[in-house]
C-alpha cells in the first residue's frame, strides 16, 4: 500500500481511466500529457511517438464538437495490473462509443497494453501500444 492507503493497482487503473475521461472531454492536451515520459505505439504502424509534443499529433485527428467534446465514452474493460516495484505493466480492452446524426453507435474496439514506472512517488505512463481490432464508423469521430 501507499502512504495515502491507496495500493499501486488502484493507483495505475486510476491513471489508465483518466486517459478515457480527458479524451471523452475534449481534452487533448490533457491527454498527451500523459505520456510526457512515454513512447506511443500501433500495431497497424511502425512509428513511435515519443513525448507530450509527439504524442499530441497523434489526437490531432480527433474532431471535437461544439460542446467542446467528440461525442465519445471511452468504456475500459478487463483491466489488469501487475506491479513489481519500480515498473508496473497493464491491459485492457477499450470500446468507443459515440453520439452522431445515426445515434448512439460503437466505433472503434481492442486493446491497450501500457507500461509505467514509479518516479518521485507517482507512477506515469512509460508505454502505450494501441491495438485496435473492432473498426465501426470513424468518420465523425477522426479526420481522414
Amino acid at each position: 500500500m501507499s502512504r495515502s492507503g491507496v495500493s499501486a493497482v488502484d493507483e495505475i487503473t486510476a491513471l489508465i481511466h483518466e486517459y478515457a475521461f480527458r479524451l471523452d472531454h475534449g481534452d487533448l492536451d490533457g491527454v498527451a500529457a500523459l505520456f510526457a515520459h512515454a513512447e506511443l505505439r500501433s500495431t497497424r504502424g511502425d512509428q513511435i511517438r515519443r513525448g507530450v509534443s509527439e504524442a499530441r499529433t497523434l489526437y490531432d485527428p480527433v474532431i471535437i464538437y461544439d460542446d467542446g467534446t467528440p461525442r465519445t465514452m471511452h468504456q475500459l474493460t478487463n483491466v489488469t495490473v501487475s506491479v513489481d516495484v519500480p515498473t508496473a505493466h497493464a491491459r485492457s480492452y477499450f470500446t468507443v462509443l459515440q453520439v452522431t446524426t445515426l445515434g448512439l453507435h460503437p466505433i472503434l474496439a481492442g486493446e491497450y497494453r501500457d507500461r509505467f514506472s514509479l518516479v518521485d512517488g507517482r507512477w506515469e505512463f512509460t508505454e502505450r501500444v494501441f491495438d485496435p481490432r473492432l473498426f465501426g464508423d470513424l468518420s465523425g469521430h477522426m479526420r481522414a
